[in-house]
Order: structure tokens, then sequence, then C-alpha cells
């Protein structure tokens, strides 16, 4: 089954070819990036504005990359929440029109199941396992027992780990994506030159969860406070120990999840799975088996959107011509979990 997925819930317009929920026979991915860079963030209506005029030619690129004509593909899908809604509405509507005018099935597909589902597109991976899923809009550690069977164990009480890679990137002029620019930066620097708090999130309710609003408002307005003497206040230096203390906040957490679940396969996804200071924390730990995606399939992409609605066909779902686009899902809470619909 060849399943042709439209990803663009924010400033990337995505298209992949997948057969058989695995095999991906291509990944066009437009970015907006230059286009963003200069307000240092996406601007929801540039985003919009590009996905109406690159659609098109990136569903045809992907056509052509895979040797493969309309008349072969079986199944369309759409990215359909969360994200920003003119940008939904962009892929969304014209899935399903693709699909109608094709009379070819149509599957609307949420994109944290994509984001989960990235490692598995290059691994075979056996459930259940601890997933953990970081990217600008989200931080989710959850137990995922299926395609989308999906526990919320943990999130944030505040800020994305992204949004607070990007936040002190633009603050202190680094430059646009933040999460790479920081990450590079941090290679040159030395991680002890700054001690950053780290959240006290010790209570059973938030056993899991994650802070990040206090790291960044230390790093932003107050690190002469946790300079360590002996250290340059360099920005590649407050690079590095920023980047080393929202590690380690993300991966105390989920070692958590990992004693209390005793599962040892960890799955990330998202685009601060591509982070290498976090990767490296990971393979650390040889006692578990952790599995981060491909770098070209951290971010958003639509080869994730394929190979998660293949499992929906299989099942024999289908969505709706009337299914619409969500720009947010309910607040994630501890049991709460995670669906196409």
């Amino acid at each position: 089954m060849k399943v042709l997925g439209i990803e663009s819930s924010c400033d990337e317009t995505a298209c992949a070819i997948v057969e058989d929920g695995k095999t991906i026979l291509s990944n066009v991915v437009a970015t907006q990036i230059p286009f963003h860079r200069v307000y240092k963030g996406v601007v929801p209506e540039i985003a919009s504005r590009k996905h109406v005029e690159w659609i098109l030619p990136v569903v045809k690129q992907a056509l052509k990359e895979a040797n493969l004509t309309l008349d072969d593909i079986d199944a369309i899908a759409s990215t359909n929440r969360p994200g920003l809604m003119g940008s939904l509405l962009v892929g969304l509507t014209f899935g399903k029109t693709l699909a109608w005018s094709l009379n070819k099935p149509f599957i609307a597909v949420n994109h944290m199941l994509g984001h989960l589902y990235a490692s598995h597109l290059a691994n075979d991976i056996p459930y259940p396992y601890i997933g953990l899923l970081v990217s600008g809009g989200h931080s989710i550690i959850c137990k995922v027992s299926g395609f989308d069977d999906i526990e919320v164990m943990g999130t944030t009480v505040d800020d994305s780990v992204g949004e607070a890679f990007d936040k002190v990137a633009k603050f202190y002029g680094l430059g646009y994506p933040g999460g790479v620019i920081i990450d590079n930066m941090a290679k040159k620097g030395e991680r002890r030159a700054f001690s950053f708090p780290m959240p006290k999130l010790d209570s059973a309710e938030h056993r899991y969860d994650v802070s990040f609003s206090g790291l960044k408002t230390a790093v932003i307005h107050q690190r002469d406070m946790f300079w360590n003497e002996g250290y340059e206040k360099s920005d590649e230096n407050m690079c590095a120990a920023f980047q080393e203390t929202a590690c380690k906040t993300i991966v105390s957490r989920l070692l958590r999840a990992v004693d209390d679940t005793g599962l040892k396969t960890v799955v990330a996804g998202g685009g601060v799975a591509a982070n290498s200071r976090l990767r490296e924390m990971l393979a650390e730990r040889t006692d578990l088996n952790c599995i981060f995606p491909p770098l070209k399939l951290c971010g958003d992409n639509g080869a994730m959107i394929a190979g998660v609605a293949y499992h929906f066909l299989q099942r024999g779902d289908r969505s709706g011509i009337d299914t619409t686009a969500c720009a947010r899902i309910p607040q994630f809470k501890k049991g709460l979990q995670l669906h196409r619909r």
C-alpha cells in the first residue's frame, strides 16, 4: 500500500510517499526558514501563504522522486492537528480534495502521533516503550503501547524545551532557528561556566513533568548570578551550560518514567530529538535501548504522517470529507490518550 502523506502544521511544506508504513519512496520538505529568519520566529500569515504557493509543486516533486503517478497511490493522508490553523488548513484541504477527486481513502493524522512514529520508519521497534516527544511546541513523556495507544505521563507545566531554545537565541541575537544554533555554539563552550537552576517538581502530581520557564528567565535575565568564576562570560559558554541544564531536566524525568514502568526502550521524536547533547546523554545509558529518528525525520515531514496513516488504513479507519483542522489539542494531563481525532 502506497500512502501519500502531507504535512503543513507549521512552516515546512512537506510531502512523502511511504509503502506499507515503512519504506520511504520519496520525502520532500520545502523549508520556509529564510522567510521567517528576519522576524526571529515563525509568522503565521507568511507560513500559510507559502504553503498555498508551494503545496502543489512539493506534491508533484514527491511523485516524481518516487517515479509514480497519482494512479499508483492507494490513499492520501494529511496532518489536521495541532499547529497553526492557517497552515493546517492548506495541507488538510489539499489532501481531502485530492482524495475526493481520485476517489481514494483519506486519513487525517495527529501531528504528535507522527513524531512518535518517525523512528519506526528506520527501525523495527516492539511495543510498549517510553516515548519522548520534544519540539518547539511540546515536551511530552509517555508510555507508548501502540501507534495510537499513547498515555501521557508527563509534560511541561509552562514552556516547551524547543520554545526555550528559540527564545534564548532570540534574546541574545544568535539567530534563527535557535535550537540548531545553540547546539552548534555549545560544542565550542564549557558546560561548567554557568550553574543554571533545574526546576523542582518533586510532588507526585508532577513526578514526570518538566519546566523551562525558570531556566529561560535565569539565562536571559540573571546569567551573571549563575556564572562560575574562572570561566569566560561568553555566548558559547552560556549556550553550553543552558543546553546541559535543559537536557538534564528532560533526562531526569524520563529516567523516572523508565524506573517506574520497568520499560528499557526509549524512543524519541520531534525537532529537539536532533539535539546532539540530548542524544549523547541517553547514549551514555548503556542499560537502555535509546532510539532516535534519522536527523532528516526529526523535523516536520510527510513520511511520518504517511506511516501513521497506513496503520489506520490497515485497521479499516477512514476520515470523512468533513474532517476539519484543530490548532490545539486538549491540555495534556496524566493518563490522557493521544488520538487522531
